[in-house]
């Protein structure tokens, strides 16, 4: 993840940034010339959080549908020189699904831009998965000797494509070359050779075991100091101690949840906190508090104490909750996941504490978020209304939404309308399902995410379900 530079969200700019609804209802009523730089801006500068996460591609197609956009911008940001030195996916992968959308929506110019773009560009396999699933076969047939000639034939340049035929996400193009008599020996020992490579992968697991007993895992959790730490060795640890350790062993986790190195402490609490062991808490207490404690040891401490779900894990977090420390925070989030009606005050108050000391990105919010709608915290609304309109998160944005639908009697005919044009999917979803259809917005809306192949399918069983015959 990275931290874009996001526009204010009353601009234009910062409503296609977030992939806000209005940004659509903006961008149409704006000048077109605006519109179009705005639209350009986003989608060739990702403004996203987490573009490995978050929805933004079928969002900008449909507004350059709309505003009969060109693709001129898009094409000199795929072939520029910085396209050889900065090889990675987020510079060009957003663009790339864009055209891919468009590519379906029968922009040929989209069809032809993204194979000029796989058979010379270094994101070329992304390329070639959008074309995988809209392309015809004559013209993914004209790609093969120019995506072959990526890969020389050498012991070195074999190696290469089996690993790309292997780990293809579309496995179509590779399967119609497959079978031209021109390439089809080449790539079937290809194939061959990735399935071998996957099955000796499977059959020999890289890296270190440790021994069968709990001693021998303890030493095994924390790194050596020639190996690079590894921050998640303690779960495995723990998994394996799961498998091995005893009632008599409990003497020696205690010890070592206590005095051990961090890697062992913190795979002996997660152990623990799984087993519902009665010293469990107390013993993520002393090391989340501990001022010596390392942040790989607070951090572990506190994702086993998240990861508890019994009734003495809830009470103690009624007792932690109003903290303003991490403990605190957790002790929040654990009663927004789990919690009773008489917890409500507690995840407001942690809520509004958050965004006030945080901001409305701040990676606490998700629970308390979930847990204000879950817990039906009316009062919660202002607050929430302002993370929608703020966060530049639209997976956030999504979860503040739901929970305004169950807190704000507004929401139906404020921000569902709006979320109709969503770039989440599940937020048109939950819109589709509360938007008011007084407004003639909602009902034509309604109708074209029906009609568009795009959409997802459980968008539009919710638009069924509210413009269906039985509606």
């Amino acid at each position: 993840m990275f931290d874009p530079d996001i526009a204010p969200s009353g601009t234009l700019l910062g409503l296609l940034q977030r992939g806000r609804g209005d940004g659509t209802l903006h961008a149409l009523a704006a000048p077109r010339a605006e519109a179009l730089a705005a639209l350009n801006d986003s989608v060739l500068r990702d403004p996203r959080r987490d573009w490995q996460v978050e929805n933004r591609s079928l969002y900008y197609a449909r507004l350059y549908m709309q505003l009969d956009g060109g693709l001129e911008e898009i094409e000199r940001h795929l072939f520029h020189p910085d396209d050889l030195v900065d090889t990675g996916e987020e510079r060009t992968g957003l663009a790339l699904a864009v055209l891919g959308h468009l590519a379906a929506y029968g922009r040929d110019a989209a069809r032809l831009l993204l194979r000029s773009y796989a058979a010379a560009g270094s994101n070329w396999r992304w390329a070639l998965d959008e074309l995988a699933l809209r392309d015809d076969d004559a013209g993914l047939m004209t790609l093969a000797p120019a995506v072959l000639a990526r890969f020389p034939e050498t012991a070195e340049g074999d190696g290469a494509l089996a690993a790309a035929v292997r780990d293809a996400f579309e496995p179509r193009p590779w399967r119609l070359w497959a079978e031209d008599p021109r390439y089809g020996t080449r790539l079937a020992a290809a194939g061959e050779q990735g399935s071998f490579d996957r099955w000796q992968r499977q059959l020999r697991p890289r890296g270190p075991r440790p021994g069968w007993s709990v001693t021998e895992i303890l030493q095994w959790a924390e790194p050596g100091p020639e190996e690079a730490p590894e921050e998640h060795r303690h779960i495995a640890a723990a998994r394996c101690l799961a498998a091995v350790a005893a009632p008599e062993d409990r003497p020696e986790l205690l010890r070592a949840a206590r005095s051990a190195p961090d890697g062992a402490r913190a795979a002996v609490l997660h152990h623990l906190a799984e087993r519902g062991d009665p010293d469990a808490l107390d013993l993520i207490e002393d090391a989340v508090v501990d001022p010596f404690s390392s942040e790989r040891l607070v951090s572990a401490a506190l994702a086993a104490f998240a990861r508890m779900r019994s009734v003495a894990a809830v009470a103690r977090a009624r007792v932690w909750a109003p903290r303003a420390d991490l403990l605190g925070t957790a002790a929040a989030a654990q009663l927004a996941r789990r919690g009773g009606r008489r917890d409500a005050e507690a995840v407001l108050a942690a809520l509004r504490r958050t965004v006030r000391e945080e901001g409305p990105d701040a990676d606490g919010l998700w629970d308390l978020v979930d847990g204000a709608g879950r817990l039906g915290v009316a009062c919660a609304a202002p607050v929430l209304r302002h993370l929608y309109r703020e966060t530049s998160s639209s997976h956030l944005r999504g979860r503040a939404a739901g929970a305004l639908a169950a807190t704000d009697p507004g929401f139906a005919a404020g921000f569902a309308v709006e979320c109709l044009w969503d770039c989440e999917e599940t937020t048109r979803e939950l819109a589709a399902r509360h938007a008011a259809t007084g407004d003639d917005r909602v009902v034509e809306q309604l109708r074209r995410l029906a009609a568009d192949p795009a959409e997802e399918a459980e968008v539009q069983t919710a638009v069924r379900s509210r413009i269906g015959p039985e509606a």
